[in-house]
């Protein structure tokens, strides 16, 4: 015989059971079964200030920590309000939980006025999550969860919604032991898909290493194969710092310069990890390689999206790349490459010279100050995706945690308070603009409220710098992208933080230091000249 549960302990049980110690959310009139039993279950939870904020930082958890980051919300806008969070976690394969009531069980398919009321849940999250699952009894609750957590664990992490219909969450149910996710090996790839792909990467003249998030924890087998190969490195935004950038072979983040892109359609073997390469990471159409484009990848579909491989390998990456390495070691034909791509970064940095030395030195900064495990979450904001992702040196201690693909704003802020949760020994700095900023701004107050030393990094260009941008080089006059001044480091203080103005690179690093060590977030705004 089981127990008898509300379907609101038997979630809180399922979730338990799967290992999840930390929840993120904000309760309502329609979840409050749920958290009902979240402390009696060891379950902590975060109340952030809004639910995209809530869903941003169980993604910024869920980043560092590579276990489930779950979001708890009511019913109707409350969901709707982690949408946002939910379509950034699809783009970046993040593996996220959102758990809500719905409509109750025998609701009619004509609206009553009830509260939160709307036509479907389901149907609005299905189309940014992997699945939607309505639950139709409680003794479902588990087998539920359990589902979530064998996508997260065994295919392309992508992030999951389940709703238990609210009468569900306080009718009361026998149910048996908790359902939990079968252990199941990584997947191995097809040894001939690997001998396959040893033989042309043995023979190539001028090997190329592309790296995206899903060659994460691959570390010691990427800088073996390039060594063994004479392979430069070069990596997306996810990627980031999966091999030291530091690395005589690194080209670090820069898929997008044409430089880079010239040169890898030049290689005659490119062996691409955990990457869709896509306009994403590439920030245009896919370039045309003249040489064999080798793909390994969790995911079959990537093989033949965008660049269609020559050589398919699909299975975990560091599995399969153990077996790749094991196969080509003492066969590649090794050149000297370390001049060539000491030429090819300056090539690379002097396409953007001019744009980029306005944060260079700020970087630089950052960098001294921050301890090689820091984690730096950034916004969707010219001082990231131009600065710190191609400019702010990183290695595999750290993480550098951005949003790409969906390229949602306000990310930075409430990523860094999960990343914080998540790990409350290591530096974390939140990296961004004033106006990507401003659409989380609000949970400030969350981190003052857990007193997480969280520096908070802005440059302040007056709006929406990018767009401003865009809208000149078309020869349109700028239009609705300038913002009313704010007193950003008042706003802090009146969220109860600390708040300041660096106006160099010195005032910058003192700053950032002085942060590291005070309770609370701390905005440092670093003005910049609005053209």
């Amino acid at each position: 015989m089981g127990d008898a549960v509300t379907g609101g302990e038997a979630l809180v049980r399922a979730l338990c059971g799967h290992a999840v110690t930390q929840v993120f959310g904000i309760p309502g009139t329609h979840n409050l079964e749920i958290y009902r039993h979240l402390s009696a279950y060891g379950i902590r939870h975060v109340l952030p200030r809004h639910e995209q904020g809530a869903g941003y930082a169980a993604d910024g958890y869920a980043r560092v920590t590579q276990r489930a980051g779950v979001v708890i919300t009511t019913t109707g806008p409350a969901l709707l309000n982690a949408a946002a969070a939910v379509g950034q976690a699809y783009s970046d394969s993040v593996p996220l939980l959102v758990v809500s009531p719905g409509m109750p069980l025998r609701h009619p398919r004509l609206a009553t006025g009830l509260l939160h009321e709307m036509r479907s849940q389901t149907e609005a999250l299905r189309g940014v999550a992997a699945f939607s699952h309505r639950v139709s009894s409680v003794t479902e609750i588990d087998a539920a969860v359990a589902r979530a957590f064998t996508l997260f664990r065994t295919r392309r992490p992508r992030p999951v919604h389940i709703e238990v219909p609210l009468d569900l969450l306080e009718a009361v149910e026998e149910t048996g032991p908790v359902r939990i996710t079968p252990r199941v090996a990584p997947l191995a790839p097809d040894i001939e898909a690997v001998r396959k792909a040893a033989e042309v990467l043995s023979r190539a003249h001028r090997p190329a290493l592309v790296l995206g998030g899903g060659a994460r924890g691959t570390t010691a087998s990427c800088l073996a194969l390039a060594e063994e190969l004479g392979a430069p490195v070069v990596t997306t935004a996810n990627g980031k710092g999966i091999v030291p950038e530091t690395h005589p072979l690194s080209l670090g983040v820069s898929l997008h310069s044409p430089s880079v892109q010239r040169w890898l359609a030049e290689r005659d073997a490119v062996l691409a990890v955990g990457t869709e390469l896509a306009e994403s990471d590439l920030w245009s159409r896919p370039p045309a390689l003249n040489g064999t484009l080798i793909r390994v990848d969790l995911d079959p579909d990537q093989m033949y999206t965008g660049l269609p491989a020559d050589v398919a390998v699909v299975g975990d990456s560091r599995v399969s790349l153990e077996a790749l390495l094991s196969e080509v070691r003492g066969h590649a034909r090794v050149e000297d490459v370390v001049g060539p791509v000491s030429d090819l970064r300056a090539a690379r940095d002097a396409e953007t010279a001019e744009r980029d030395a306005r944060w260079i030195p700020y970087l630089r900064a950052i960098r001294s100050v921050l301890s090689d495990d820091a984690v730096i979450t950034s916004d969707s904001s010219q001082c990231c995706y131009y600065g710190a992702l191609p400019h702010l040196p990183l290695g595999p201690e750290g993480h550098y945690l951005h949003p790409t693909g969906f390229g949602t704003l306000g990310y930075a802020l409430p990523a860094a308070i999960g990343a914080k949760v998540a790990r409350p020994d290591r530096q974390v700095m939140a990296l961004g603009g004033d106006g990507g900023l401003q659409f989380t701004v609000q949970e400030l107050a969350t981190a003052a409220q857990l007193r997480l030393p969280l520096p908070v990094v802005v440059f302040d260009n007056g709006g929406y710098g990018e767009i401003r941008d865009e809208m000149a080089a078309r020869g349109d006059s700028p239009t609705a992208v300038d913002l009313a001044p704010v007193d950003l480091p008042a706003l802090a203080r009146a969220y109860g933080g600390q708040g300041t103005r660096a106006r160099g690179a010195d005032e910058l690093a003192a700053a950032l230091t002085e942060a590291l060590r005070t309770p609370g977030p701390t905005l440092i705004a670093i003005p910049e000249e609005t053209p």
